[in-house]
């Protein structure tokens, strides 16, 4: 294991020393990019390089945010630590963080003091904080990185130096420590130096020291001597503040430093955030001046030892803050101390201000020439000019997401109270005190009596009829005054406003000084779930307490996944339980990014329910930097799971009333569930929604699992008692299988030598029972970066930091691994890690090894095997089993070919699993026959780890195609497709890259249902996926109308031709069910014939493009069969055929690779049906079926070769190709956005822009709605329009009437479809779906790739190129749905946010690109594009693209034969790996 050299950064040093000393690290993310950046680099490195604390223990990391009020959270766990383990030793704890963190934190330090936290907080020179919130609180405080004259090196070894004093204080005298230092970038610093750092003793005598004497005599031969090892805490503060001291002085530490002349008369004491930059001015001013190291204790005699003896004036610098003071607190520290030891010594007080370090010199200056004044003594003078405001905690941009929609729901009605942003509208109040929200109560609480008075002096007005008053603006106010609490008023205020500016009265203009209060206003005031900690002294406590009509929105960050490291113990309460059992609150709990639409209802409910209301909010990050693919995974884990249900609750106000339950997620938490019960609502609940009852009583829990594991084993074990030779358990952890079916076919072997012999997964097996086991032999596989598999994950964390005796084990290990796969030196680490690391950790914890470790490589000549087999003899010769002689049947493994040919025209018993109701899953090899049924099974793999902890199978749901040749879809089909997204789907529609739509989260329940509404509108979901021919693509641009009715025609005939014929389809899917089992029963099964395709139909899929030249919208050489129109005089003679082409490849394995169709000649267009169908059978009777890796058409051109292919195809004809005609060279591969365009026929016709084919209505786009409103109109009006699916995951609106271009323009306006203002780059892009829930994805794709183009936009940009068209698409694994193959710029998945970086492909997809660099991250991928794009737009020639330059510039070289033979694999550059 390779280990970090130095630290480049203060954040960098403390992070890491607090890491080393710390059991429990708190990380509060500040709002400051840059020190969080520098923060997060950090973790990931101390994670990277597995380091360890002083106890040799990973401490737990836990993220917090500045914003919400950390401190609370911390305190509470601490506390609540010790109220439950009074006896037990307790966790050390360490926080990092920065200023703003402390804004409300001094409730809660004072708590802390007599606990060993160490807090480490960066404060910048610029930050006026208020040192006087903390100093009084118990804490020591210490500085560091403030020393005059030190480099930046220098104060970067001192902030290191002092992290460490603050820990060894804190573990010594069991005291909080406040370590400030001022944040140091760029400077290199050697690490922490072992002997300055707590020691091990230290630590564990301070997480006893709260034990009770008599209790820790127990554990005293265990422990050492505890009692006289340790310093008890002392709480009596002058106590401490001696014993602080004391320490301090024996460690040489100085509590305050001077520079200067030894005769200097004027010293100035400089103090606060801008310590260092005063302190460094002054010293080059030639002005004497002395620095706070330590601030608390406060040690004056140290004061007065460091000032020269010559001082007669000393000058007090402090920061200003907002707060009004005669006297700062240091200045009074130091009066108070002088004048009782009696010193001469004149004291001056100044306050400053540092808006940038520029303004120290000015204000040293500013000092001196005072003090060479008439001042007199402690007269305080300001400098402030320039200063910025009291930092005051925000929440960062990532939150704004529920600000902006509060404004978008209630626009000008709008009330955010307590709102940092309004203090400017709010004169004389400080900030700190309007984010207060008790202040933001009070505040409303005070609106609101003033509007009643308001109304009430409306009232009278009407009521007197003032004469001075006209009968117009009586009128106005008589209809306003009707309706004044009435949401649903047609009145609007701002009309009622203007009506009355025209009146002049006295009285009138009285109304119109304060006309706020016409506004019905909807108040809000945002909290954090830091109420959950002290509910009852709480805003929300007091909110529901008055019942006056306030909104909270509660906004709750905390990540689903970082749950279990905030303790079992903490106090966090359950806000909407606690809200819904005071009866009189309306609460909602929602999450913008799992349901938007519930989440509108919610506030909208909320907004006019009479009385308190409180809306959870959930927006799980991180820290401020998280994206929102990360938001998203964490919001579908904590919905999906439980952890955050989704639901709205109206409470019972009147008698005969019922209170309003909806829930609006599948799974409540145990709590929820209980309350309900308790009020009878989940009674109501079960009744309307039966399977919800079976839903709520999911709760198994990790322990559960555990002990099923436990059981299962012991079952186990007495079942093989029986047998006589030596016991032997294997354990296996795969994702692709490899690993389980070699363990299984080993198992069979051992069984047959006598072996006693049993299997399961690792994380199947307790790990608490490896010390009972003889023999132990582990197969396990290699995933992502040298990850362990799903199924072997937990067994690795739980044996890493388990404390196990394994002296009795005897084990061995065999590793599946590609030493190619990560071809970089640096990262070469990942081959084979599972397997190392666990031979590795075998030792340490004592294991014998029974054969030595085995590494299977996929390079070797016979892949894995070529070790395995010298690995498995050795075995054999261990347990001394190698002379037994064994006549063992092994079965083949069942492949695809047979699920195939015993399926019965794809039947199997799909019928049967459908029936099923125990399981949400289909067995596996019907998996394999529901794809040429348009259906994959699939599930959440955001959420599976969580599923698997609490003893729940996956999240499984399947993904619907349908076969829509050409893309071609009508009005009526559009709803229809919309339907099944809302009613069965997850609420989107996404279109693929083969023209048609795809339904993804179907339950298996709801199958049938999707499948019959789709064939109600004539589709089809058959053949859509399967070893078939898929759906057919064709050109969509309809520049001529004519020529697109016949290739459609053509498209049209190919798909329906080359259909499976099966009944099975319309038996298992349409049909009655108990129709079908009836005819079962009578025996009158269906006897199905396949004429085209056979019982085994393809040995794999079969693809067939068609394009009409000059577009190549379709990458029509990137198909089995690419057809190109030959055209005449707007007449479709025939088609150019090519054979060959496909996608799909295998990271690092050169047998498998993408290539392009090979034109072999043409055919007239009545014709070409019957050549497609004998290409078609060429390759069912000559592909590869027995390894589908090389079983596409490409791979049996390329195996027979390209003529002799040719001759099979003319043999089945009867006739020969004719020679390929010309045809106008291709000039564009993707869509056209450039507004309306005009067909021939007098219609028109335009593209509309679907990033990444997802369509879907998030908080600021409504796509799905505004599409489906659309087409809902087309069809009421029976208009002629269509939609055309491109390939490039677009929608073509055509076939529009002149006429109807004025609505339609505006309907698009307002739902911002006709919005193409983007990146000639972003317009060009396309992505695959990915992660999370393609079950082949080793990266992400489609949620990642728009973040990433912004990037990149941004190289764009400053090449001046934001308008030329760059190819770039994305895929998250090499199997290329996305056809990244043919993309000018392609990044293709590899694992976890690692991709290759593929260049040069064609821009109008003639030509495959080639692999540039292997195994990059995101930063990588800019550091290497920014060079290129900036070269390109300065050296390109006129017309030129991307991905021609790159091979021009010899970047790359090109792509030979259209990837012939994998031409793709060769001249790539060493520099790639």
């Amino acid at each position: 294991m390779s280990v970090k050299a130095s630290i480049n950064n203060s954040q960098e040093a403390v992070s890491r020393i607090a890491f080393r000393c710390s059991d429990a690290l708190y990380v509060v993310h500040p709002n400051n990019s840059i020190l969080n950046g520098a923060l997060t680099e950090s973790l990931k490195d101390l994670k990277k390089f597995e380091t360890l604390n002083v106890s040799g223990k990973v401490p737990h990391v836990l993220p917090l945010k500045s914003h919400a009020d950390p401190f609370a959270h911390i305190a509470d766990a601490i506390l609540a630590e010790e109220e439950v383990a009074s006896t037990q030793p307790k966790q050390i704890t360490s926080v990092v963080a920065s200023a703003d963190a402390l804004f409300f934190a001094t409730p809660h330090l004072y708590k802390l003091a007599h606990e060993p936290l160490v807090a480490h907080v960066a404060i910048e020179s610029t930050e006026a904080f208020d040192f006087a919130s903390v100093r009084d609180t118990g804490f020591v405080i210490l500085f560091s990185g403030n020393r005059p004259g030190d480099s930046s090196e220098a104060a970067l070894e001192d902030t290191l130096e002092t992290a460490s004093l603050a820990h060894r204080l804190a573990l010594k005298l069991n005291t909080g420590v406040l370590h400030f230092y001022s944040p140091v970038y760029d400077t290199t610093a050697a690490l922490e130096n072992i002997e300055t750092l707590p020691s091990k003793e230290d630590a564990q005598h301070a997480r006893v020291a709260h034990i009770p004497i008599e209790e820790k005599q127990e554990d005293s031969e265990k422990e050492g001597n505890i009692k006289e090892a340790f310093v008890p805490p002392k709480f009596d503060q002058p106590e401490r503040d001696a014993a602080t001291s004391e320490y301090l002085e024996s460690l040489s530490i100085k509590p305050f430093e001077y520079s200067g002349s030894d005769d200097a008369t004027d010293v100035l004491l400089v103090f606060g955030s801008a310590a260092s930059e005063l302190a460094k001015a002054a010293v080059t001013s030639s002005v004497a001046v002395a620095i706070v190291r330590v601030l608390r204790p406060w040690l004056p005699s140290k004061l007065q030892e460091v000032l020269p003896t010559s001082t007669k004036r000393l000058t007090v610098l402090e920061p200003i803050t907002s707060l009004p003071r005669k006297w700062d607190p240091l200045y009074l520290d130091v009066l108070s101390s002088f004048v009782a030891s009696g010193s001469s010594i004149e004291l001056f007080a100044v306050r400053y201000g540092l808006s940038s370090s520029e303004q120290a010199t000015e204000i040293i200056k500013a000092v001196r020439d005072n003090l060479s004044g008439a001042l007199k003594p402690s007269l305080v003078c300001d400098f402030t000019d320039g200063v910025s405001q009291v930092f005051v905690p925000t929440p960062p941009s990532i939150e704004e997401a529920y600000h902006k929609l509060l404004h978008r729901v209630f626009k000008s009605r709008l009330n955010i109270v307590n709102d940092p942003a309004s203090s400017a509208t709010k004169q004389n109040i400080p900030s700190r005190l309007i984010i207060s929200p008790q202040f933001a109560l009070g505040s409303v609480l005070e609106y609101e009596n003033q509007r009643r008075a308001f109304c009430d002096e409306v009232a009278t007005l009407l009521k007197e009829k003032n004469s001075s008053v006209s009968s117009e603006s009586l009128e106005v106010l008589s209809n306003w005054i009707v309706s004044v609490d009435n949401l649903e008023s047609p009145v609007d205020p701002e009309l009622v406003i203007s009506e009355l500016k025209k009146d002049s009265s006295a009285p009138i203009k009285s109304l119109l000084d304060r006309s706020e209060f016409f506004t019905n206003v909807s108040h809000w005031i945002i909290g954090s779930d830091a109420w959950a900690y002290d509910l009852g002294n709480s805003a929300l406590h007091q909110v529901l307490c008055l019942e006056k009509n306030v909104n909270l929105l509660i906004v709750d960050t905390q990540p689903y996944s970082t749950r279990e490291a905030v303790r079992s113990s903490s106090r966090k309460k359950d806000i909407g339980l606690y809200a819904m059992n005071f009866g009189n609150a309306y609460v909602a709990s929602t999450a913008l990014y799992s349901s938007y639409t519930q989440l509108i209802s919610a506030l909208l409910e909320a907004d006019k329910f009479k009385g308190p209301s409180v809306v959870l909010a959930y927006l799980p990050y991180h820290s401020a930097d998280d994206d929102a693919i990360t938001v998203l995974q964490e919001t579908k884990k904590a919905v999906d799971i439980g952890y955050w249900p989704l639901y709205r609750w109206t409470p019972a106000l009147e008698d005969g009333e019922y209170s309003d339950f909806k829930l609006d997620s599948e799974r409540i938490r145990r709590e929820l569930k209980t309350f309900l019960e308790r009020d009878n609502y989940l009674t109501q609940l079960t009744l309307r929604v039966p399977s919800l009852a079976r839903t709520l009583t999911q709760s198994f829990g990790a322990e559960v699992r555990h002990q099923q594991n436990v059981d299962s084993r012991n079952a186990l074990n007495k079942l093989i008692e029986g047998l006589s030779g030596p016991p032997l358990t294997i354990l296996f952890a795969s994702d692709g299988g490899t690993a389980e079916n070699v363990a299984k076919r080993l198992q069979n072997r051992a069984s047959a030598r006598g072996s006693k012999c049993k299997i399961m997964a690792m994380d199947d097996f307790p790990i608490e029972e490896l010390g009972n086991e003889k023999n132990v032999v582990v197969l396990v596989s290699t995933a992502g970066q040298g990850e362990f598999p799903q199924n072997g994950r937990e067994f690795w964390e739980a044996i890493k930091g388990a404390d196990l005796n394994l002296s009795e084990l005897k084990y061995g290990v065999f590793g599946f691994g590609d030493y190619e796969y990560w071809p970089r030196k640096e990262d070469k680490i990942y081959y084979n890690r599972p397997g190392k690391q666990l031979d590795a950790r075998f030792v340490e914890l004592g294991a014998a090894p029974l054969v030595t470790l085995g590494l299977g490589n996929d390079q070797d000549p016979d892949g894995w095997e070529t070790a395995y087999n010298l690995w498995e003899p050795e075995l054999w010769k261990a347990l001394g089993l190698d002379n037994v002689e064994i006549d063992i049947d092994e079965p083949k493994p069942i492949t695809n070919e047979d699920i195939k040919q015993a399926s019965n025209f794809l039947r199997g018993t799909i019928f049967e699993g459908l029936a099923d109701e125990s399981t949400g899953a289909l067995a596996e090899s019907d998996c394999q026959l529901t794809k040429f049924h348009g259906i994959y099974m699939q599930d959440d793999r955001d959420i599976r780890d969580e599923r698997k902890k609490q003893g729940l199978e996956p999240a499984y749901g399947f993904m619907i195609r349908a076969r829509m040749p050409a893309g071609v879809c009508t009005p009526e089909q559009w709803i229809a497709m919309d339907d099944i997204s809302t009613k069965w789907g997850n609420h989107t529609l996404k279109i693929t890259t083969r023209q048609t739509f795809q339904w993804h989260g179907v339950l298996k329940k709801n199958l049938r249902n999707t499948i019959r509404n789709i064939v109600k509108v004539f589709l089809t979901t058959l053949g859509a996926c399967g070893d078939v021919a898929r759906n057919v693509t064709c050109s969509s641009t309809p520049n001529n109308e004519t020529i697109h009715d016949q290739l459609f025609a053509v498209s049209k005939q190919i798909s329906n031709e080359l259909l499976p014929t099966t009944s099975s389809y319309h038996e298992i899917w349409i049909e009655d069910p108990e129709t079908v089992e009836k005819r079962k029963v009578a025996g009158e099964a269906v006897q199905d014939v396949e004429p085209l395709y056979g019982p085994t139909y393809l040995p794999r899929k079969f693809k067939v493009g068609v394009a009409a030249p000059p577009y190549n919208d379709v990458d029509v050489y990137t198909n089995d069969v690419a057809l190109i129109a030959i055209i005449e005089n707007d007449k479709v003679l025939g088609f150019n055929v090519g054979i060959g082409g496909g996608m799909g490849t295998t990271h690092n394995n050169k047998k498998t690779y993408p290539r392009l169709a090979t034109v072999v000649g043409y055919v007239l267009t009545d014709k070409i049906m019957e050549v497609v169908k004998a290409i078609l059978i060429v390759q069912r009777d000559n592909g590869d079926r027995e390894n589908r890796k090389h079983a596409r058409l490409k791979y049996t051109v390329d195996t027979l070769g390209v003529s002799t292919f040719v001759e099979k195809v003319e043999e089945v004809l009867g006739y020969k190709f004719e020679e390929a005609r010309d045809h106008p060279q291709f000039i564009k591969n993707h869509d056209d956005f450039e507004g309306w365009h005009k067909t021939e026929k007098n219609k028109y016709w335009r593209s509309i822009f679907v990033e990444n084919g997802r369509i879907e209505n998030n908080g600021i786009l409504q796509f799905k709605t505004g599409l489906r409103e659309l087409a809902e109109r087309l069809y009421t009006e029976k208009s002629e329009a269509e939609f055309r699916l491109t390939a490039n995951q677009h929608v073509i609106l055509f076939n529009v009437a002149e006429n109807e271009l004025g609505w339609i323009n505006e309907h698009m306006a307002k739902y911002k479809l006709d919005n193409n203002a983007f990146s000639g780059l972003r317009l060009s892009s396309a992505a695959c779906v990915a992660l999370p829930t393609c079950g082949l994805a080793m990266a992400e794709s489609e949620r990642y790739l728009p973040k990433l183009i912004t990037k990149v936009e941004e190289i764009v940009y400053e090449a001046g190129l934001q308008k030329d068209s760059i190819v770039m698409r994305m895929t998250g694994c090499p199997n290329g749905c996305s056809r990244p193959w043919v993309a000018e710029i392609a990044c293709v998945g590899k694992a976890p946010n690692t991709y290759n970086l593929m260049l040069g492909g064609g821009f109008y997809g003639q030509r495959l690109n080639k692999l540039y660099r292997s195994s990059v991250q995101e930063k990588e991928i800019l550091n290497l594009l920014r060079p290129l794009i900036k070269r390109y737009a300065l050296e390109r020639e006129d017309g030129e693209h991307f991905g021609d330059w790159v091979i021009r510039a010899g970047i790359i070289t090109a792509v030979e034969n259209g990837g012939a033979n994998g031409a793709v694999h060769e001249g790539v550059s060493p520099e790639a790996f």
